[in-house]
């Protein structure tokens, strides 16, 4: 669908477009010869971010940039109705997140701001945009990002593994329903691997060698994205596509088998877990 939907020209609105994936992103769309929205917070990070993405566009492409806090549900709004008076919404990108420690009986604060923007700003861009991307019967696609510990959700940080596996199970769900309602529109979740991005800027200065730049991720990702799939799991430099099958099969066996929760990490499970991950590797 992503094909067609280019080939129709119009639009792209990425959120979280200032930075990383999401600015790599709308270069890419514009790239393509798609106009491009680009959504963040205000400042000169998103007007600059603007000015690079113009660069690459068409000079008769549309090029905006629109400050929005996705946690606002009024501003999620005004973005879709600025997007749909500049023209027809050929993609839609719900990619802005940030990153805060949690634990499960703490930081209620960092928890709230974490589900407000990683989950709760993925749903107001879904409905801001689904229906009028539906009412205009074209081909277009949705693109919501999630992140690997949303699907293995390892130890360290549950607030944000709870908010990116909630974008995965609302992803499904608006798949399926727009399939069922025979739309031309296609929902793919973007999966990230480790990623050289703003998030991770705080921690490394320069990009580690197992780290894949933002226009890595994306490629990838646009290549498996105009392939069809849903589900796109982003390689690194350290872990490669068979690698990440294995981790959520063993993540799905914990259910099947009764396993203990996160036995990837128990003590009791880490020597089966080897063993499994040698034997597919094999």
């Amino acid at each position: 669908m992503y094909t067609k939907a280019v080939s129709e020209g119009g639009l792209a609105v990425v959120t979280g477009a200032a930075s990383g994936v999401g600015l790599a992103a709308a270069i890419r769309f514009a790239e393509a010869g798609l106009g491009v929205i680009l959504a963040d917070l205000p400042g000169a990070t998103l007007e600059t971010a603007a000015g690079t993405v113009r660069a690459a566009a068409n000079p008769d492409a549309v090029v905006l940039a629109v400050a929005t806090d996705v946690t606002d549900t009024a501003q999620v709004e005004a973005l879709a109705a600025k997007a749909f008076a500049s023209g027809p919404v050929a993609v839609l990108m719900n990619n802005a997140g940030i990153s805060l420690p949690t634990t499960a009986w703490g930081q209620a604060d960092n928890w709230s701001k974490l589900i407000d923007v990683n989950f709760f700003g993925v749903l107001r861009g879904v409905q801001a945009f689904t229906q009028r991307m539906v009412d205009a019967g074209r081909p277009a696609v949705i693109i919501n990002t999630g992140s690997k510990q949303g699907i293995t959700t390892p130890p360290g940080n549950p607030g944000y593994n709870v908010t990116k596996a909630a974008v995965k199970v609302l992803s499904e769900q608006l798949a399926h329903e727009l399939r069922e309602a025979g739309a031309p529109i296609s929902v793919h979740l973007f999966v990230p691997g480790f990623t050289f991005t703003g998030i991770t800027e705080g921690n490394h200065k320069e990009k580690p060698a197992a780290a894949w730049t933002s226009e890595q991720t994306v490629d990838y990702f646009l290549e498996r994205m105009a392939a069809g799939d849903f589900y796109i799991l982003c390689p690194d430099n350290d872990v490669d596509s068979a690698r990440d099958r294995l981790r959520a099969r063993w993540a799905v066996g914990d259910i099947i088998e009764n396993r203990p929760p996160l036995s990837r990490w128990h003590p009791d499970y880490k020597d089966a877990y080897a063993a499994f991950e040698r034997a597919g590797e094999s």
